[in-house]
């Protein structure tokens, strides 16, 4: 197999399919025109493809393959899937509301039993339109798993991959286990001081109210949000040189939620935003500029798949390494002038907490359902069970395939979470509280970031200076000691 010729054909896709995914989820184009992409390399995602990378054991180009393959085969659902939820309107209160814009409004919303009507109604939505898409998506990949000769997408994911997504899986369970006793006490405050009522009122509709945090909107005021960012680049000199742009513009059919397109790495990367007010467009904003710092920082005479490929557990973790700079008090004191950092920091805590109950229990779920070892439609109620037993809330059944991120993303994050709190000690031990104000912390990421993602988790830890093993246990045990938890 002639590798270099399959790696210049991958980032001429790459490059194609990722543009296209910009101009669609920015809101520019109405529609993800993304079959006639794949349509135009039919051999980057054949069989062949698949059996001379495994044969060549390219770890990162073996799992492009595989999962490009499975991509292409369920593209047309896709395709209908963005164009459905794009033209796609929920109806509450006898008023028209944008399906994607649903949960913007949500969080904003003060009422929470308008709050719950938009919920429902946009359950019901996913239910009725969106649904028998995403079942027929996961019914193919399943089959083309088989055919490709793996016993199951969980075993699929953990050879092209390199986790133990078994362990890893474990470890969550164990996480669950040791903040069960100091969930409620952490997060029953927050919600009392952000919506007024405690776990005994909870419903999973006032969730985004909740990480709203309309409380603090005075702490993170609009006007400063671009500033600080600014300003927080300069502090460690970091300048991407154009590379990076930064797309924070209105626009009606904008996907709500923030994401970063590196389009070609490192040359051209975008940053896409639609503030709404709040820390949460802080965290947001911080969030997808750790992302597109460190795909704008690659070396680029690295290899294809060190650019763009590899274990998005690293990029991962710098975005969690500087979205939690918004709940870090030295730089709420400097960035944004907060005299008492503390209701912040207590609320942050809290908000992570429950993402990294939910994102813990989503796994073992998404290992259930990837398994199929038992009908599809029978893990809807386990997905309930298993979700509200993690955020201790009445977990609506609908979103139980439309809450499954592709190839076991929800393990990256455990991951990255894990590695981020590693960095973050290092960091703070190398250069102290305000090491975003230092330059010499801006030279060791930029070096880390140089590296895109060839390296493995214990080379990144080494450099920071953090070195440690690498079992999943382990990975999780930083989370347990910053929450306050016994492992």
């Amino acid at each position: 197999m002639d590798l270099d010729a399959y790696r210049a054909e991958a980032e001429t896709f790459v490059t194609a399919i990722s543009r296209e995914h910009y101009r669609h989820f920015a809101g520019f184009e109405p529609e993800l025109r993304i079959e006639p992409i794949y349509d135009a390399h039919p051999g980057l995602f054949s069989r062949a493809a698949v059996d001379g990378l495994r044969e060549a054991g390219v770890r990162s180009l073996l799992e492009f393959a595989v999962e490009g393959l499975i991509e292409r085969a369920t593209k047309a659902e896709a395709a209908q899937l963005a164009r459905t939820e794009a033209a796609l309107d929920i109806e509450v209160d006898g008023e028209p509301l944008p399906f994607r814009q649903a949960p913007v409004v949500q969080a904003n919303e003060p009422d929470p039993d308008r709050r719950a009507a938009i919920g429902a109604a946009r359950d019901e939505a996913t239910e009725r339109e969106l649904q028998p898409m995403l079942r027929v998506t996961i019914e193919r990949s399943h089959a083309l798993v088989h055919e490709l000769g793996w016993p199951s997408m969980t075993a699929m994911c953990a050879e092209t991959s390199g986790i133990d997504l078994e362990s890893l899986a474990r470890a969550g369970a164990a996480l669950l286990d040791a903040t069960e006793e100091l969930y409620e006490p952490v997060v029953e405050p927050q919600l009392r001081e952000e919506l007024g009522f405690g776990f005994e009122r909870l419903r999973r509709s006032d969730l985004p109210a909740f990480f709203r945090a309309p409380s603090l909107d005075e702490r993170f005021p609009s006007e400063r949000l671009m500033p600080s960012f600014a300003a927080t680049l300069a502090g460690m000199e970091i300048d991407a040189n154009g590379r990076v742009v930064v797309d924070a513009e209105a626009r009606a059919t904008k996907s709500p939620r923030a994401f970063c397109a590196p389009v070609r790495v490192p040359d051209e990367v975008y940053l896409v935003i639609a503030p709404h007010g709040g820390r949460d467009d802080y965290e947001a904003l911080l969030h997808e500029a750790g992302h597109a710092q460190h795909y704008g920082h690659v070396d680029p005479a690295l290899a294809f798949e060190h650019r763009y490929l590899g274990d998005n557990s690293i990029t991962e973790a710098f975005a969690f390494l500087f979205q939690r700079l918004a709940a870090e008090p030295e730089w709420l004191r400097r960035r944004l002038g907060v005299d008492d950092p503390e209701p912040t920091v207590a609320h942050a805590r809290a908000a992570k907490l429950v993402f990294l109950r939910r994102y813990a229990a989503k796994l073992g779920y998404e290992l259930e359902l990837h398994r199929a070892r038992v009908p599809l439609g029978e893990l809807r109620a386990d997905y309930a069970r298993r979700l509200s037993a993690a955020v201790h809330v009445d977990w609506p059944a609908a979103t139980w395939l439309s809450d499954v991120d592709p190839f076991f993303y929800a393990a990256r994050y455990l991951r990255a979470w894990a590695l981020e709190a590693r960095m973050a000690r290092a960091l703070t031990d190398r250069f102290g509280a305000a090491w975003f104000d230092e330059p010499a912390a801006g030279v060791l990421l930029r070096r880390l970031w140089s590296s895109g993602q060839r390296a493995e988790l214990e080379e990144l830890l080494a450099d920071v200076g953090a070195a440690g093993t690498t079992s999943a246990a382990h990975q999780l045990a930083p989370l347990l000691e910053e929450l306050g938890a016994a492992a």
